[in-house]
């Protein structure tokens, strides 16, 4: 499965908004990537770090945040968050995941988990 595959980018607005046990909202286009991608378990991990007091102390994160997930041959990953292009404010190290793609972004808006097509 490649992102091509996926075809994300047909995602370009949402029609539905679904909520996370923890309060986070996510669109249709989140929703289609962790169904197809089986990975519920991103959303969880984003969400879990909003009660960190780095993301509860950072007024630029309160508003919006850059999420990468890159995964390596070895089928590590690591889950980046950043306020802006390069600027890194969060980071978690993952020891195997068998997500389908080689990376994934994703903004959190107000609340809200997007694709950046749904931007």
């Amino acid at each position: 499965m490649t992102a091509k595959n996926l075809n994300l980018e047909q995602f370009t607005g949402t029609e539905n908004y679904y909520k996370h046990s923890m309060g986070l909202l996510y669109t249709d286009g989140v929703h289609y990537l962790v169904q197809e991608a089986k990975a519920y378990w991103l959303i969880d991990a984003i969400a879990s770090w909003q009660i960190s007091p780095k993301v509860k102390k950072d007024p630029m994160l309160q508003r919006i945040q850059f999420w990468k997930l890159r995964v390596n041959s070895d089928h590590s990953a690591s889950l980046t968050c950043e306020r802006d292009e390069g600027n890194i404010a969060l980071s978690q190290e993952i020891s195997y995941t068998d997500f389908p793609l080689e990376s994934v972004t994703l903004y959190l808006a107000d609340g809200v988990l997007l694709l950046p097509s749904e931007y």
